[in-house]
Parts: structure tokens; C-alpha cells; sequence
């Protein structure tokens, strides 16, 4: 999270970002754009669990001028690009002891320990509390009613990164402008002993992430504001001396701001960060409404590690195809722009399960890589229509590709019904594309969508 008031810098756009912004859908694939479009997110927290990463986010609210937070999100994926939106995992309100407040929701690290789910939230101003629970999908309880850390003599209780290291000892990290650690017990709950100040560390700003690889240490961190880049230094402990390595991403006036989270995952190394590329297809102004991005990282053989450019010209590549016999469901996607998530029913015991929401005549949904194998013969979605409803085409690798298949979705009454069509020939590897049609009468909020499979 930055502090400093927007610059210079800040106001400057990079200017493939204002091209975009005249025709977003079309372009996009030609640039690495952020992996999230239905939502704003920030301060990607990624967590590799069970052979699936757990992306945690912040929130920044569609109406956001400055930073209007109030709950933390979570994504999966196996594949890195097709990405299951989880919902709301955890809020503001989980800290109601102590807190009354409605904004503030920052920075936060998830770990996983002894069968529980870790999360340690930032409340602007107000400390770092920390969640328990039994699933990483929540929910998410208060357990000690109370600040874990509070420094009240300043602000810097922001963006913690919590690591356990191989002999089990715990580690917490923190702090803009100042970076803080302290040692965690092992409740995870708790620390022992005093709070330790850094020196400083050359270009740090905030949003430390902390870990550990092939026995190097790391701390990654958004590089001096603004506009941030991604920093880094290493040492041979978990509490330093640290040494300034250079840039993982260096400054761009391209975007304002940035937070890294770092992760090896099938043999691969990804850096995620954070900019605006998004909220650029409306305007070219300024607001808190950011976008996690990633990128696949490099690291040399004394373990430094090689400089990005900037997301938008790194590569992230399909790990796997996906496979699309089963039940899909809809919010699992790798680009939506136009199209929103709402909660299907929070008081379910899938409470993260989502709706696909905000469907206007010629937008569309896209899944990658999906591997058909040897042929499909029909496809089935589950919809809600309040009014006319519309038509959902079913194409291959492009918004304009072969049509293998429509489905009209008619007037349900807000209920979810089961439509279901026959699928022209189709084998291999192929983009898949719902491309959504109006009915003569209505253009705008067609239908929404639960899940789909293929047969």
C-alpha cells in the first residue's frame, strides 16, 4: 500500500495501456495482462498447497478513488492462466472485538501449519490481526480478539509476510517505510520476544515477501514509491544481515504501484504483482483500482535472480491443458473482462461458490487450453435468466472462431435451470470461448451462470 500522493510518475501510462483501452477484448491477448479482470485486486498473497496455488488478494471496491478495502478474495488455479474465483474469504467484520471500523482491509500472508489456515491482515492504522481456520476457504476466526502486532506510536503495521523455516521456527515480516520482524511461536498465534527494526535496506518501500530457496534467503519487497518496482535483497539467516541485490521488476511510470508474492510451482518460479492495467481500459486518470499480474522469473546459479520487464511484456504460459469433463464452474476462467462474480449463496456450506454476473450482448468468457481429446458430443450449462434471456456460443480460440454450438437461455423466474445442446466435431487442444448473444428485446444483464460441462 503506498502513502505517497500521486506524482508525476504516478500520472504517466504506458501507451500500449491507453490503446487498449479502446478495444480491451481484442487486445489483449498480445500483452501478459492481469490474470483477474472480474474483480480489482492487489497485494497477490499465492500459496502452493496439495498441487494447487491458493492466490489470496486484497479488494479494492469498483467505486475506489483512494483505498477503499474492506474484505480479502481468494483465486485458485492448477494451470496458472484458467483461474477459479473463491470469493470473499475473509472481511473486516471477522475483527468486529476490536475493530468497528468499514475500510482498511491490507496487505495480508497466508501460511498452512499443523492442518490450520493461517491468515495475518493488516488494518490500516490499527495493527496486524490474524485469522484461524479449518479450510483455505474459510471461514476465518478471530482467535485471539485482539491486534497480534501494534506498534501505536506510528502507521508502519502494514503488509505482513509470514515464512516457517525448515527447523520449524517462524517468521513475520513487515512494515512501510520500516521493515520489522519478529519471531512466531509455534500456536502461530503469539510471538516471543521483542519486535526487531531493520536497518534500512537499499530501495525499500513496503510489502515485504519473505522466504526461503535452495538456502538462500530472500526478501522481495515493493521498491521505493513512486513509481514502485520490485526489489530485492538476500542473506544466509532469517533475520539477516540482508544484502540489495537489485530489481526482480525495476520502476515503470507504466504503473504506480506494485507488491510482489513469490512461488515455485511445477518445476517453475512465478513472481506476482500488481498495477492498473485493468482500470486503464476505462480511463487514463488516476484511482485504487488495481490488478494482480504474474509472470514466470528466472534465477541465476549463485541464486540472484533475473530482471523482468514489466508484466505486460513477460511471458505466462499454460503449465497444463485443462480438462473440461467434468463440472466447470463458470467463475473459473482465464479472461472475463466486462464480466463480474457474485456469491451464489453465502450461507451455503459452498459458501465460495460464484455466479457469473454483469453478461452483456457481445461479451464473452474465455478458458485456455482446454483439451478436448478425441472428441465431445454435447455441453451443458447451468443458468438463471430474471427477464428475456439470450444465446451462448460455443467457439474455438477466438471470439470470431468456429461455432461448435449455441445455447439459448430462456426466462428461468431468477431460478437456476440446466440447458443443454449437441456440439459439432471437435478434437484436440483449443481456446474455448462463450460468446454472449442478446434476444431482440433485451441487450444488457442476459443471464447469469453457475457451471457447464462437456460430455
Amino acid at each position: 500500500m503506498e502513502r505517497v500522493k500521486l506524482g508525476i510518475a504516478g500520472l504517466l501510462l504506458g501507451v500500449s495501456g491507453l490503446m487498449m483501452a479502446q478495444n480491451a477484448n481484442s487486445e489483449w491477448p498480445k500483452l501478459n495482462m492481469p490474470i483477474i479482470q472480474t474483480k480489482y485486486t492487489a497485494d497477490p498473497a499465492p500459496l502452493v498447497y496439495n498441487d494447487t496455488i491458493y492466490l489470496y488478494t486484497s479488494h479494492d471496491e469498483d467505486d475506489a478513488e483512494g483505498f477503499k478495502m474492506q474484505n480479502w478474495l481468494l483465486y485458485t488455479s492448477t494451470d496458472m492462466v484458467n483461474w477459479q474465483d473463491r470469493g470473499p474469504v475473509a472481511s473486516l467484520q471477522d475483527f468486529n472485538k476490536w475493530y468497528k471500523g468499514d475500510n482498511g482491509a491490507w496487505a495480508i500472508s497466508v501460511v498452512h501449519r499443523n492442518g490450520k489456515w493461517y491468515m495475518y491482515c493488516p488494518i490500516h492504522g490499527h495493527g496486524i490481526g490474524v485469522l484461524v481456520s479449518d479450510s483455505p476457504y474459510g471461514p476465518f476466526k478471530d482467535p485471539i480478539g485482539k491486534p497480534l502486532v501494534w506498534q501505536k506510536e506510528h502507521w508502519d503495521d502494514i503488509d505482513p509476510s509470514v515464512f516457517v523455516d525448515d527447523d520449524g521456527q517462524a517468521y513475520m515480516y513487515w512494515g512501510n517505510p520500516n521493515t520489522y520482524y519478529v519471531k512466531l511461536n509455534e500456536d502461530m498465534i503469539s510471538y516471543s520476544g521483542d519486535i526487531v527494526k531493520l536497518p534500512k535496506i537499499q530501495d525499500y518501500q513496503e510489502g515485504p515477501w519473505f522466504y526461503k530457496r535452495n538456502g538462500h534467503y530472500y526478501l522481495a519487497y515493493a521498491s521505493t514509491c513512486c513509481p514502485e518496482g520490485i526489489g530485492y535483497a538476500m542473506s544466509d539467516s532469517p533475520t539477516g544481515p540482508w544484502e540489495y541485490k537489485g530489481h526482480i521488476m525495476d520502476h515503470t511510470p507504466r504503473t504506480r504501484g506494485n507488491h510482489p508474492g513469490i512461488i515455485d510451482y511445477k518445476g517453475k518460479s512465478y513472481c506476482f504483482g500488481q498495477n492498473y492495467d485493468i482500470f486503464r481500459f476505462q480511463t487514463s486518470r488516476h484511482a485504487e483500482r488495481r490488478s494482480v499480474s504474474a509472470a514466470e522469473m528466472e534465477y541465476n546459479a549463485d541464486g540472484t535472480i533475473k530482471e523482468l520487464p514489466y508484466f505486460q511484456d513477460c511471458k505466462l504460459e499454460q503449465i497444463e491443458n485443462f480438462n473440461p469433463y467434468r463440472k466447470v464452474e463458470a467463475e473459473t476462467m482465464a479472461w472475463g473482462y466486462g464480466l463480474k462474480t457474485t456469491q451464489k449463496n453465502p450461507w451455503a456450506r459452498d459458501h465460495w461458490n460464484q455466479l457469473v454476473t454483469d453478461i452483456d450482448e457481445g461479451e464473452y468468457l474465455m478458458v485456455k487450453g482446454v483439451d478436448f481429446k478425441k472428441g465431445a458430443s454435447s455441453f451443458k450449462v447451468s443458468a438463471s435468466c430474471h427477464l428475456y434471456g439470450g444465446f451462448m456460443e460455443i467457439r474455438l480460440d477466438s471470439k470470431d472462431g468456429t461455432c461448435i454450438g449455441t445455447v439459448k437461455i430462456d426466462h428461468t423466474k431468477g431460478e437456476l435451470r440446466e440447458f443443454e445442446t449437441k456440439l459439432k466435431s471437435v478434437q484436440g487442444v483449443h481456446d474455448l470461448y462463450f460468446v454472449f448473444k442478446g434476444s431482440p428485446m433485451q441487450k444488457g444483464n442476459l443471464f447469469m451462470l453457475d457451471w457447464w460441462e462437456i460430455k
